[in-house]
């Protein structure tokens, strides 16, 4: 399969079904959390956001040990849906997965993004992150944006590759316009179904 491609054939000839799910991205920005949020409505799969067992109140980290416990307590359950990077635990997911959604949208549509969240949600706290974590942004945090979103996309489009050798269903989508697609086909298939 080339990672060029994008395909939904798993829903249009009724390929496999989609039950442990990880939502990953290019970047910060990439659309992750609301993809997640959405496709949950759409399957009725319980979403985990790895902010909300990352960040405690105030922006605080939790302790390494606790971080990978909960993502290992939800990766028992039969289906899940986890969005989220944090690359240092990806193999407690990805051993579970039987789908991997990769979002890769342009670096600037990414910043563009996580200004407008800061800007939408001053002073408040998104539902994708844990209590009491106000919207904030800091040159640390773009520099990062800017600094890890080549490099990142090499490597991730590396770990598709091994994913696809794995028999793992793989979704790359790099565009709106791919991910609405993406969704408003999964929304068809599941009416045929019914």
């Amino acid at each position: 399969m080339c990672l060029d491609m994008y395909e939904l054939a798993n829903y249009e000839e009724g390929g496999r079904e989609m039950n442990k799910i990880m939502v990953i991205g290019v970047s910060a920005g990439a659309g992750k959390s609301t993809f997640a949020r959405r496709l949950g409505e759409l399957t009725g799969i319980e979403v985990t956001h790895l902010d909300c067992l990352y960040w405690k109140p105030n922006w605080v980290e939790a302790p390494p040990e606790e971080f990978s416990a909960s993502q290992q307590q939800v990766v028992q359950n039969d289906q899940w849906i986890i969005e989220g990077n944090y690359t240092g635990t990806f193999t407690i997911r990805e051993s579970y997965a039987d789908t991997v959604i990769y979002l890769e949208l342009p670096l600037r549509v990414c910043l563009y993004r996580v200004l407008k969240r800061r800007v939408q949600f001053h002073g408040k706290t998104r539902n994708d992150i844990a209590e009491g974590c106000k919207e904030k942004i800091d040159k640390a945090f773009l520099k990062f944006i800017l600094t890890t979103y080549g490099p990142r996309k090499k490597t991730m489009i590396e770990r598709m590759q091994r994913y696809i050798g794995e028999e793992k269903t793989v979704h790359y989508l790099k565009s709106s316009k791919q991910i609405e697609l993406f969704l408003k086909t999964y929304k068809k298939s599941k009416a045929n179904c019914v």
